[in-house]
């Protein structure tokens, strides 16, 4: 059993690398997201 399989993701084949794939780029996809929404917003242009 690897350490990712002890933590949030606790299902067989949570190391796998398309489950780490599929998973950092919802994050990484949803920050991007965040950061442009906020400078629209912040500058209103």
């Amino acid at each position: 059993m690897s350490d990712l399989d002890r933590g949030i993701m606790k299902f067989k084949g949570a190391d796998t690398p398309v489950a780490i794939a599929i998973s950092s780029t919802i994050v990484l996809g949803g920050i991007v997201f965040l950061v442009i929404w906020a400078l629209q917003h912040a500058y209103a242009v």
